[in-house]
């Protein structure tokens, strides 16, 4: 079970897929497709500038017509990125998207990208984590330790 960013980075893995701001948005899209992924990083000389979601294709391209083939990513990302680091724990990560309703947060180590978590990845560790103590509870109840 994980109870801080980092526990879960090292748990999932700190693989983060990136892509340049002046990349096609079809670019972009491809390549979450064939990751199997929701969001990439925006960076610009190994610096965070944006994040790029299915949500932002969805409401910035389709919803505005746009071709995805000539679409720059700098067009459609969202350039106020909220991340977070690795001692934040998971519960917090959870209450801050909710709050800002994003799905994906970027992690740093002071200015270096070290990792990526989606909702999915904090719901299910934060789940876990009350499964382990309810079973724990129940067999202290049961007597069964």
């Amino acid at each position: 079970m994980a109870g801080t960013v980092r526990e879960l980075i090292r748990a999932k893995g700190g693989e983060v897929w990136t892509i340049g701001p002046e990349a096609s948005v079809y670019e972009a899209i491809g390549c979450m497709a064939k990751k199997r992924i929701g969001a990439l990083v925006v960076t610009e000389a190994d610096k965070v500038v944006g994040i790029m979601s299915e949500r932002d294709y969805a409401r910035e391209v389709i919803l505005k017509d746009k071709s995805s083939r000539t679409t720059p990513v700098h067009e459609i990302m969202t350039k106020k990125v909220i991340y977070v680091n690795q001692e934040q724990r998971l519960e917090d990560c959870m209450a801050l998207m909710t709050k800002h309703r994003v799905r994906h947060l970027p992690v740093m180590a002071g200015d270096d990208l070290v990792g990526m978590i989606s909702i999915g990845d904090v719901l299910k560790e934060v789940i876990a984590d009350k499964e382990f103590l309810i079973d724990q509870l129940t067999n202290y109840i049961s007597g069964s330790y």
